[in-house]
């Protein structure tokens, strides 16, 4: 109780993350510090967690329960997988030893704070899901391996069609009460789609009216409100729109480019903020911080908690959930950067494995769009295109020893019938060691073909979506510049 008291002295008097963390330190310290949890900050700044969900750690120092639950394929038996020690990282051998040999879907996402407040298969919505009846996919349970303070883990890797919902909780805020929200997610895991939130839902799966939602979105979407560049942004999804500010439209926030990201939105009456930072170290930047958009104050909360979807069963969103918490009360920035430093101190990094796709996003310097191939496609002849930056395998590109340009590990880019002509189509074809297939990625950030000498060209200076890809003249234009992105 001395520990506890402590920390929420140090909170209170809003001194620096070090200098909380220090009191966290006495006899025994660093396994003391090791054992709090960011549910136990928020508890100590008078904001506790009323839902805490994680498949990667406990998120209270005494917490010795499952994290989460998954079922095999083979013989639809379930397995809960817990901590390897109370306020420690997940038993990840526990899963590997029930899954090998057969696929495992999650199940369930326990509820850390003791209110039962777990996530399930989302029921139909106005959208129905592509499960049975209408219900949403449950996330493959070894799509996302990671490690956490040198650990194997797996976050929930939410696709389109997949999504968790409890429309039956237990201490959530409703109407207008204060609430905090974060979610550490996968940086590179995302789309333009509606919607990947973690958070605060209607109750019946409708989009019946504005504010009766409040999560957190992480991705690309422009459909309603948006930041500046392409994205990702962190933005609260608040229901008939997405909101990067008090605009129901653009906003001037930055967008957050990390490859685990720790994404917070907070609200309380007529008042709300976005913050973020990288999960992996340094603190926090706050996108926003101001009254409430119009329409939005009072809010009309409901309470259910999703992940993954919009309130009205949207399906359309992509994204990786490794842990996050909705908390009773509007968290101090004191309180959410001591969180962040646990997070930071927690060492999220990635496997070596399957998450994210191995390569490089090639972005073009004059739309700030991704070199894509046409509608995910593999086969030999599809189009080479620009297309809104995501997180799919079609956007990868594996620079080889041989000048290839590499995508799907066994196709690569490649000038149409060997052709060296202006306006060649680059499209995608079986790799095969021909000279049109070999690219030279110059230090200008032009990108040529060695069999053609002529540049990779965004046809006609074209910056939308769908624009093709052909071999030019080289002529200086920025529609012939490209970088590299990690």
């Amino acid at each position: 109780m001395m520990l506890f008291g402590s920390l929420r002295r140090a909170l209170a008097a809003g001194v620096s993350v070090v200098a909380a963390a220090a009191c966290l330190v006495g006899a025994g310290g660093a396994a003391r510090a090791a054992a709090t949890g960011p549910c136990d900050i928020y508890a100590a700044g008078g904001t506790p967690c009323v839902a805490a969900h994680s498949t990667t750690r406990a998120l209270y120092g005494a917490y010795n329960g499952p994290l989460y639950q998954v079922r095999r394929t083979s013989d639809n038996t379930t397995r809960d997988i817990g901590v390897l020690s109370a306020g420690g990282v997940v038993d990840a051998a526990t899963q590997d030893t029930f899954c090998a040999n057969t696929s495992c879907l999650i199940t369930i996402l326990y509820d850390q704070s003791g209110r039962n407040n777990r996530l399930t298969q989302a029921p139909p919505g106005f959208w129905p899901g592509p499960g049975p009846g209408g219900w949403d996919n449950l996330a493959d349970a070894k799509a996302a391996p990671i490690t956490i303070g040198g650990q194997k883990a797996y976050g929930v890797r939410i696709e389109p069609g997949t999504g968790y919902r409890n429309n039956n909780t237990n201490g959530v805020a409703t109407g207008d009460q204060p609430e905090g929200i974060y979610a550490v997610v996968d940086g590179t895991h995302y789309n333009q789609w509606c919607c990947f939130d973690y958070g605060n839902a209607q109750t019946d799966g409708q989009a019946d009216e504005r504010a009766i939602m409040e999560t957190v979105y992480f991705g690309a979407n422009k459909q309603w409100g948006y930041g500046a560049g392409a994205g990702p942004w962190i933005m609260a999804d608040l229901e008939w729109g997405l909101f990067s500010g008090v605009n129901a439209g653009y906003n001037n926030i930055a967008p957050i480019n990390h490859r685990f990201v720790t994404a917070i939105v907070k609200g309380e009456p007529n008042h709300w903020a976005i913050r973020g930072g990288n999960a992996q170290s340094g603190g926090l930047t706050t996108y926003y911080d101001g009254r409430r958009p119009n329409g939005y104050h009072p809010m009309k909360k409901e309470g259910a908690i999703l992940l993954g979807i919009g309130g009205d069963n949207s399906v359309s969103g992509r994204g990786t959930f490794f842990e996050g918490v909705l908390t009773s009360g509007y968290p101090t920035e004191a309180t959410e950067n001591a969180v962040q430093a646990n997070i930071a101190a927690a060492g999220y990094a990635p496997s070596g494995g399957t998450n994210p796709p191995q390569g490089s996003q090639i972005v073009g310097a004059q739309s700030n769009r991704c070199l894509d191939v046409t509608g995910n496609s593999t086969v030999n002849g599809a189009q080479a295109q620009l297309w809104d930056c995501g997180s799919g395998t079609n956007q990868r590109w594996t620079q080889t020893s041989g000048k290839q340009l590499q995508v799907y590990g066994n196709k690569c880019l490649d000038a149409f019938g060997q052709g060296t002509a202006n306006g060649t189509q680059v499209i995608i074809w079986d790799c095969n060691g021909g000279t049109n297939q070999q690219w030279n990625v110059n230090a200008n950030g032009t990108i040529t073909g060695v069999q053609s000498g002529k540049c990779l060209d965004a046809n006609a200076a074209g910056t939308a979506n769908g624009t093709k890809l052909i071999l030019w003249s080289c002529n200086g234009g920025n529609n012939q510049r490209w970088s590299l992105r990690s």
